[in-house]
C-alpha cells in the first residue's frame, strides 16, 4: 500500500513551521505568560500562517495568552468584506475588524504612477498601534518572515544608507507599543506551500496594482536568484544579522572608536620578555623560569 506522501509532506511542513515560530518566539522572549496578543490579518498568505502557528501553539505552550484577529479594512474598491469575517467565524477566533478609509487618503496624497505602498504602511501602522494601546493589546504580532527581514536589510542598505532591517522583537518609537514577529525564523516558501495547502482565503492587496518596479520586487528577485545560483547563501545572511560585530562595522554612535588606543608600556614589555627568551640557552631555561618570562 503506497505512503500518503502529500499528508505526510505536509505534516512535516507544519511541524516545521511550528517549530520555527516557537524557536523565535522563545529566542526573543516574544510572548509572556498573560499576554493580550493583537494578531495583525491583512488576508494574505503570511498574517493566515501566523494566526494558524499562535492558534495551534497557544494550545501547548506552557504558559498562557489571548489572540485577537484584527483587520483593518482601508476601504478598497471592491473589497471582499465578508471573507475574512466568515474565515475567523469558521475558526472560532476573537476578532474584530477596525474601518478606516485610508485608501482615499494615499490616491489623494500620491502622484498617479508613484509607489503607494510607504505611505499605506505608516498609515496602517498608526491605526493598528492606535487601536492596540486603546484596547490594552500588549503585543501586536505582524507576520513579516525571514525573507522579509533580508530584503528589508538590502533594500536599506541599497536605497537608504543605512545598514538595519526589521527585528523579531521591537518597541516602537513612543515606547507605546511591543511589535513581534512570530515568522521571523520561517522561509516563504514554506509558508506559500502552507498556505496553498491549508487553502487559506486570500485577499489580494489592488491598492496599488501590480507595481512590477517596485524595489522590493527586484531585491526579492535578485536573493531568489542567488538562492538557486548559491545554495545556503540566504541562511548565511540571515545568520549575519542575528550575529553583528559593531566594532567590525563604521558607526561611531555604535563603537567609541575616537578612545581607542594602544597601551604601548605593556606591548614593550611583551616583546622584551620575548628578546631575553630568544637570547639565553635553551638549557640554561627551566620551565619555571621560562613561564615566568613569558606570562610578563
Amino acid at each position: 500500500m503506497p505512503k500518503p506522501k502529500p499528508k505526510y509532506d505536509f505534516n512535516k511542513l507544519a511541524k516545521r513551521l511550528r517549530r520555527n515560530t516557537a524557536e523565535a518566539i522563545v529566542d526573543y522572549n516574544m510572548i509572556e505568560d498573560g499576554d493580550r496578543v493583537m494578531v495583525c490579518l491583512s488576508g494574505g498568505k503570511d498574517s493566515y500562517t501566523m494566526l494558524d502557528m499562535l492558534m495551534s501553539l497557544s494550545r501547548s505552550a506552557p504558559i498562557n495568552f489571548s489572540i485577537t484577529a484584527v483587520n483593518l479594512d482601508q476601504k478598497q474598491p471592491n473589497f471582499p468584506e465578508h471573507i475574512l469575517p466568515e474565515y475567523l467565524q469558521s475558526l472560532g477566533v476573537d476578532y474584530h475588524v477596525i474601518e478606516r478609509d485610508t485608501y482615499s487618503v494615499v490616491k489623494r496624497v500620491i502622484p498617479e504612477g508613484n509607489t503607494t505602498c510607504g505611505l499605506c504602511s505608516r498609515l496602517r501602522r498608526g491605526t493598528l498601534y492606535g487601536y492596540a494601546q486603546e484596547h490594552g493589546y500588549n503585543k501586536i504580532a505582524l507576520g513579516h518572515h525571514r525573507d522579509d527581514i533580508i530584503e528589508t536589510l538590502f533594500l536599506n542598505m541599497f536605497h537608504g544608507g543605512s545598514l538595519q532591517s526589521m527585528p523579531p522583537k521591537l518597541l516602537s518609537d513612543d515606547k507605546q507599543n511591543v511589535v513581534i514577529r512570530p515568522l521571523a525564523y520561517c522561509k516563504e516558501k514554506d509558508i506559500e506551500s502552507y498556505s496553498v495547502q491549508k487553502a487559506f482565503p486570500i485577499i489580494p492587496c489592488d491598492l496599488c496594482g501590480s507595481q512590477p518596479n517596485l524595489q522590493r520586487q527586484l531585491t526579492k528577485e535578485m536573493l531568489q536568484q542567488w538562492d538557486v545560483k548559491h545554495p545556503g547563501r540566504i541562511e548565511s545572511i540571515f545568520r549575519s544579522i542575528t550575529n553583528v560585530k559593531p566594532s567590525q562595522l563604521a558607526d561611531r554612535k555604535l563603537f567609541d572608536f575616537e578612545s581607542l588606543s594602544v597601551d604601548r608600556a605593556d606591548a614593550v614589555d611583551t616583546e622584551r620578555d620575548e628578546q631575553v627568551l630568544n637570547w639565553m640557552p635553551k638549557s640554561s631555561l627551566t620551565a619555571e623560569v621560562t613561564s615566568d618570562l613569558t606570562a610578563g
